[in-house]
């Protein structure tokens, strides 16, 4: 008896468990049918596309700067396109690997590391100051005057301002220039993470760092316009190589109908064809906060040269470990 009872036990548990599992199954895929609403030749293609940001500045306005981005992808793809501005690029890259953002805004480094990490997302467009221009900026090593800081060499056992350990311009160029010059940016320097690429210019003007990094559009046009940066009161000591422009990925289990509604609407996302066809009300001067012209199309290849900067300062992040 007491032998055959879990016999009879275990094929009714058995049972049980194989009805549990096709219940489930048969769930999840009505509650994933309901998450993605029409996915015409597979994939997803939910009603409402999630699209986020990380500020390059603690900007207030962040939204409005790409509410004219906003609007274009919502007449392209009939969906309601919700923005989200993250809090870091960690954030940004961990809600596309859970599905819950379909649209991003990625530094350089940020796309690299996401997918080095296993998020399968595919950079589609890319941010460009000027019609024509190659999609790309620089990064700047500043210092205040009379700080004996003529050039990055000099950083070394100084109190050195990066902007996150997963940006490309605040963090990533600036250890392969320091790697270059003789020193070691986990043991030379004393590294002070900023938060912001307005944080780390402004902590070096206020002498919290002895020198730091920020996008040139930070030092040259954002700070100045704003009044919280004047004439000679920061030098520029280094300039990095052209770095490829942030790009927008979207989500790979995305419909193809959807991908492509997508990409062609980048195409058009140029402050000409927005002011062309009065998406801009009142006119478009720039779009997004790199205050440029518009996006490029770009592919995965073009964020080769970032992969080589990886490979020269062996970051972790390169491999998508945490």
């Amino acid at each position: 008896m007491r032998m055959s009872t879990p016999a009879r036990s275990s094929v009714r548990f058995a049972t049980m468990a194989v009805l549990t599992a096709l219940l489930l199954a048969s769930c999840g895929q009505s509650a994933d049918a309901s998450k993605s609403g029409n996915g015409s030749g597979g994939g997803r293609n939910p009603d409402e596309l999630v699209f986020a940001a990380i500020p390059s500045e603690n900007a207030q306005s962040m939204q409005a700067g790409y509410q004219p981005l906003i609007t274009l992808l919502q007449k392209a793809t009939g969906k309601k396109i919700r923005f989200q501005s993250a809090t870091s690029y960690s954030s940004v890259i961990e809600a596309q690997r859970t599905g819950t953002v379909q649209i991003a805004q990625y530094g350089p480094f940020s796309l690299v590391t996401a997918q080095n990490s296993g998020v399968k997302v595919t950079p589609i467009a890319a941010e460009t100051v000027a019609k024509g221009a190659a999609p790309g900026y620089h990064s700047y090593g500043i210092t205040r005057p009379g700080t004996g800081i003529n050039s990055i060499a000099d950083f070394k056992g100084k109190k050195v301002c990066f902007v996150d350990p997963n940006s490309t311009s605040g963090f990533l160029y600036p250890s392969a220039a320091l790697i270059k010059a003789g020193i070691d940016p986990n043991k030379d320097v004393t590294q002070v993470i900023a938060g912001g690429h307005d944080a780390s210019a402004l902590s070096v003007l206020n002498g919290q760092c002895d020198a730091g990094f920020a996008q040139e559009s930070m030092i040259d046009t954002t700070l100045p316009g704003k009044g919280q940066l004047k004439p000679g009161q920061l030098n520029v000591v280094w300039k990095s190589e052209l770095i490829p422009g942030s790009p927008i990925a979207i989500s790979d289990d995305l419909a193809p109908i959807l991908k492509t509604k997508l990409s062609d609407a980048f195409q058009n996302a140029n402050v000409d064809y927005m002011n062309a066809n009065g998406i801009c009300t009142p006119a478009c001067n720039h779009l997004g906060e790199a205050k440029g012209w518009g996006y490029a199309t770009v592919d995965n290849s073009f964020y080769d040269t970032v992969r080589n900067v990886c490979r020269t300062t062996h970051a972790k992040q390169c491999a998508g470990q945490s």
